[in-house]
């Protein structure tokens, strides 16, 4: 029966009242539970995406795209696996403890000197800073070539290598076959580049194939601030070292006997298609020039860029020294005044007479 608005409608019966109380207890349970259940699963979604990202980091730093504070990956500037160095130098970073403490009125970008023998750094500047290195360059270049040919094989002198920018040989003959070994010479004792290129081609077929070889080697020898992009170091773009590697380099190098040898001539008269028949070669490391006493090598570097470089080693009653310095403004007065003071300082040897340098050297 419908009912007017001016009348009062009937009270429900109790039982119907009591059922509709259960209805609604019935009702706010159900949305309770379902309330329950809706915070559960975004919990749980939360979770799972922050679990995604933990995962999603770690793969990133597996593929290189690291969080900020993940360690670095043990690569060379090139990319490649670096290898344990393969001469171990102890002390680099203990600046105050070096046994040796010197300061030069205009030091050396950067510098090490250290014991060839067993490792031992005995002054240091910078030692990892990466800086160009210029003609150091022919340390690696060197060391490649004496590992792959014998000194007796014929190197043919292109046109690339007969154009080559820079210091030179100079009398290369073009189309004209050289012996190695006098290449080899001309390599580290005036630092041609001539030389240079004749050589990578002839070990690699092309100098693009020999700088590849070179940074391999740079990662199989532990040299983790070193890059080559030549193998002569007149071009200074992408052509980079730091002190430590150069003297991991150095220690390598001298364990070459046809190396060593040639990095001690302080010159060199040998057979040569040109006329006269015989090329005479001067050394330009001025530790060899005025006759340094114990000298035995190694290496000079200089462009506009990198500064005047000089890796200088020297024995003296077997104890073997070498000193690495980048863009000094004096590097064989300065590689001089290192090597007396720790052979005199540091290893209690007498002072030995010498000749002065001359200002500059």
């Amino acid at each position: 029966m419908s009912c007017s608005p001016l009348m009062t409608p009937p009270r429900p019966s109790r039982r119907r009242a009591r059922a509709l109380v259960r209805r609604r207890r019935r009702r706010a349970a159900l949305l309770g539970a379902l309330a329950l259940a809706a915070a559960a699963i975004a919990v749980a979604v939360a979770s799972s995406g922050h679990g995604r990202q933990r995962v999603r980091t770690t793969a990133q730093s597996a593929h290189g795209r690291r969080a900020p504070h993940a360690p670095a990956r043990h690569l060379s500037p090139v990319g490649l696996p670096l290898a344990k160095p393969a001469f171990a130098l102890s002390g680099l970073g203990a600046f105050g403890q070096d046994p040796l403490q010197l300061e030069f009125h205009k030091p050396p970008r950067a510098g090490l000197l250290f014991d060839m023998s067993n490792g031992r750094v005995l002054w240091q500047r910078d030692p990892l800073a990466r800086l160009r290195i210029a003609s150091l360059t022919k340390m690696m270049t060197a060391l490649l070539v004496v590992r792959a040919s014998p000194p007796g094989e014929r190197v043919l002198v292109t046109k690339q290598a007969v154009n080559a920018a820079g210091s030179k040989v100079g009398v290369l003959p073009k189309g004209r076959v050289v012996r190695l070994e006098s290449m080899l010479y001309g390599l580290l004792l005036p630092s041609g580049n001539d030389a240079a290129v004749a050589l990578a081609q002839h070990v690699a077929g092309s100098v693009s194939r020999f700088v590849e070889r070179m940074n391999r080697e740079a990662a199989h020898l532990g040299l983790g601030c070193t890059r080559f992009s030549s193998p002569s170091g007149f071009i200074d773009r992408h052509n980079f070292s730091c002190a430590r590697d150069l003297a991991v380099l150095a220690h390598v190098d001298l364990q070459q006997p046809r190396v060593a040898r040639v990095a001690r001539s302080r010159s060199a008269v040998l057979p040569f298609p040109i006329k006269g028949g015989r090329l005479f070669l001067y050394n330009n490391n001025p530790m060899l020039i005025y006759r340094y006493p114990g000298a035995t090598g190694l290496k000079t570097g200089y462009t506009v860029a990198s500064g005047r470089c000089l890796v200088a080693t020297a024995e003296r009653h077997g104890v073997k020294l070498g000193a690495v310095l980048l863009d000094s403004p004096e590097p064989g007065i300065q590689a001089r005044e290192l090597l007396d003071r720790a052979f005199e300082l540091v290893y209690g040897q007498a002072p030995v007479s010498e000749r002065p340098f001359p200002p500059h050297a």
